[in-house]
């Protein structure tokens, strides 16, 4: 028995529009987009009357994959902004190159951004940004 690779992250989102064009203009590309519901998905996902809207998103060349889920029912419960220190998956981490052309992009379009970018040691440099719906990504960039 062995796991093989991360297949991919799902990310629950009220505007799955929003969400989609946030992560396109991060560069990623969309891989599938689909729509789910019936008795089989029903029992999957542990609930009832399940009617889904997906859009897997992943970068070009690569395997693992952002599925962003938009639940038309049942109906959510509203959701709390965590902060990088609540308890469980807060934050999704993208390598990337050219960290202050993407953060003043980001900024331009009126991304939360926690900090200014901050140099850790003599390896990376990091900054942490708020999309749609909540989600929190750290953008790192490693120093050559």
């Amino acid at each position: 028995m062995k796991i093989n690779r991360i297949d991919h992250v799902s990310i629950n989102v009220n505007d799955l529009s929003a969400a989609k064009a946030f992560f396109l203009d991060l560069g990623l590309e969309v891989k599938a987009e689909w729509e789910l519901d019936g008795e089989q998905l029903d029992r999957i996902v542990g609930l009832n009357n399940v009617k889904t809207s997906c859009v897997g998103m992943g970068m070009p060349g690569g395997q693992a994959w952002i599925e962003l889920v938009k639940f038309y029912s049942p109906p959510s419960e509203d959701i709390s902004r965590p902060l990088a220190n609540t308890l469980g998956i807060q934050h999704i981490c993208f390598a990337v190159e050219d960290i202050e052309a993407i953060i003043e992009r980001l900024k331009k379009k009126g991304t939360e951004i926690f900090s200014e970018i901050q140099q850790y040691e003599e390896s990376y440099k990091l900054c942490y940004v708020r999309g749609p719906e909540g989600i929190i990504l750290e953008l790192a960039e490693k120093i050559r």
